[in-house]
């Protein structure tokens, strides 16, 4: 699989979104969401605003990790990333959704 984002359903029904690399990492997962519109919604959120420094919020989780959301205009969480071992790992992550997200074609699984 190639980087794209990767529009899939749960188990339970909702829509979520995954952010993968050209090496089939997942970078980002986004929360899920009630209907198809607006987990797309999502992915178009991540484009718009992954250029935008502001928008990433660096966080050490409970185990000490490094991780990153990805926030929209009103402060909402519209993208988490995997956990990172080095804060290093953190940044390239950061770096690698500000390439890949603007340019990131959307693969619907929802129908497989």
């Amino acid at each position: 699989m190639t980087l794209a984002f990767v529009l899939k359903k749960s188990s339970d029904s909702k829509y979520y979104f995954n952010l993968r690399t050209e090496n089939n990492e997942i970078i980002l997962t986004s929360e899920k969401y009630i209907s198809k519109q607006n987990a797309t919604k999502g992915i178009n959120s991540v484009k718009s605003n992954s250029l935008i420094e502001s928008r990433y919020e660096r966080n050490v989780s409970s185990r000490g990790n490094y991780y990153f959301n990805l926030i929209d205009e009103n402060n909402e969480i519209i993208g988490t990333s995997e956990e990172y071992y080095l804060m290093e790992e953190r940044e390239n992550g950061i770096n690698d959704v500000k390439i890949i997200a603007p340019i990131a074609p959307v693969i619907d699984m929802t129908q497989m």
